[in-house]
């Protein structure tokens, strides 16, 4: 399992904002173990902090705007997929405005700091949470679809459209977070020429200029028109205008627009808070839907207490059952555990295949063959023995016992045929020999049973 990570020392930036047009000020500073991205309004008494997550955006025109108690930060999207493809899970964010600066536009800038100042491996286990079924979010008047297949690992895949003669069909895909800042954080947020005034009315974009921004001329208005809306965003009016970009300095790609969607997609999924296994599929997506779609995933996860383990067959095990047997001085017809499947510092997974013919199916029962609860509790504990011992030198010299079960809890029935998937984990440090576990025993992609006890290693005499 993979470390989380924070930055190692602050870094900061000051530009206009795009929708205030204030000069502003954001700090990135480094976070404890567990901290998440929190935005803290600097600016205002008290200092009140806004955890940047899914349930906090309040708005998504023209950017992602989150909000608690009143206090609000705008525009957070590029700095939030900065953070997340870099694989930072802990940063305090403080800002002196009520956004964040719009800078060139792009998440470029983010990313160059973040490796400037590097990152900082901390000690607590970073958490990821892998699609196992489809999410899916759509509106079909518009023409909007957003989902989320399995995968083992995160990428993202988007289509735009617009009826435009300038800017109609593109895509953007992206197969690897390593390759984030060569080929999407350049690219620029946009804007059609059509758009500004009602945004304007709208009294956003008071920052907004061709240096921060793509403009996208793709329907004609006369050159008064065009002197006018100029002078409302301190532009100089091209003085022949033909439909196109007005920018003096080219694309960075022919498909910047559709790169800059997927940067937006990275920034709002990483309100999800965990860093996520699958593959984003998205069509004509915005920040709106983006939101409802790290909605339904977060609403997901606070039903999964925990996921169930990836278990792979064919993979080597860490400890098969000749291994097993040397740790641990469990025999038939009490050996319950085939193999261990991964052995972490605080964490063990072990595996037990049901067949017809365990020794406990001839009196429980004969005729409705069932795997007695107190059995997956004593498997869970081989599996906590197996956890413990690895830390010590020589384990044969030493034994676990029970000394407490807690809160133990059995929800569905394992039966013959089933593969019984055990999590143990550390649920507070191993003190004076005693060691606290959190223990849980899957078949498929559900729980049937969990505990917490307490053991004690001792040496044999």
């Amino acid at each position: 399992m993979d470390k989380q990570r924070t930055l190692r020392e602050s870094f900061s930036f000051s530009g206009k904002g795009l929708h205030t047009g204030l000069e502003i000020t954001v700090k990135f500073c480094p976070a404890e173990e567990n901290t998440g991205y929190r935005i803290k309004r600097v600016d205002l008494p008290e200092q009140p902090i806004v955890e940047a997550i899914a349930e906090n955006v309040a708005a998504t025109q023209r950017g992602t705007v989150v909000q608690k108690n009143g206090v609000s930060i705008s525009t957070i999207e590029h700095g939030m997929a900065a953070l997340y493809a870099a694989g930072i899970d802990n940063c305090l964010i403080e800002v002196n405005a009520p956004e964040f600066p719009i800078l060139d536009g792009s998440a470029i800038e983010y990313v160059e700091a973040i490796e400037r100042v590097g990152i900082l491996e901390q000690q607590a286990h970073r958490e990821y949470y892998r699609i196992t079924k489809k999410f899916e979010v759509h509106d079909e008047e518009k023409g909007i679809h957003l989902a989320i297949y399995p995968d083992n690992h995160f990428s993202v895949t988007t289509f735009i459209e617009f009826p435009s003669p300038v800017l109609s069909n593109q895509f953007a895909v992206l197969e690897d977070l390593a390759n984030f800042k060569t080929e999407i954080a350049s690219a620029r947020t946009f804007v059609f020429v059509r758009e500004i005034a009602p945004l304007l009315n709208a009294g956003l974009i008071k920052g907004g200029d061709l240096q921060n921004a793509v403009v996208i001329y793709d329907q004609e208005m006369t050159q008064d028109q065009m002197n006018q809306l100029c002078s409302h965003i301190g532009i100089n009016p091209p003085s022949s205008i033909s439909l196109g970009y007005l920018q003096e300095k080219p694309l960075r790609w022919c498909n910047e627009p559709a790169r800059h969607k997927l940067l937006d997609i990275i920034g709002d999924l990483a309100l999800i808070g965990k860093f996520i296994h699958g593959r984003v599929v998205a069509t004509r997506p915005g920040h709106g839907i983006n939101n409802v779609l790290a909605r339904a995933v977060r609403k997901e996860m606070k039903r999964t207490e925990i996921q169930v383990p990836e278990y792979d067959p064919n993979k080597t095990p860490v400890y098969d059952i000749t291994a097993i047997k040397n740790k641990l001085p469990h025999r038939y017809p009490f050996q319950l555990l085939d193999k261990v499947i991964e052995m972490g510092e605080d964490y063990c997974i072990g595996v037990k295949n049901i067949t017809a013919n365990e020794p406990f199916f001839m009196g429980h029962f004969p005729d409705e063959p069932i795997m007695p609860g107190v059995l997956q509790i004593e498997a869970m504990a081989q599996c906590s023995g197996l956890l413990v011992l690895d830390n010590v030198e020589d384990p044969s010299q030493y034994s676990t016992y029970f000394m407490k079960i807690d809160n133990a809890k059995f929800r569905h029935k394992v039966v013959p045929g089933d593969t019984v998937i055990f999590h143990v984990s550390y649920s507070a440090p191993l003190r004076r020999g005693c060691a606290q576990i959190k223990g849980y025993a899957f078949v498929g992609d559900k729980i049937v049973s969990e505990a917490e006890f307490m053991a004690q290693i001792i040496k044999k005499k």
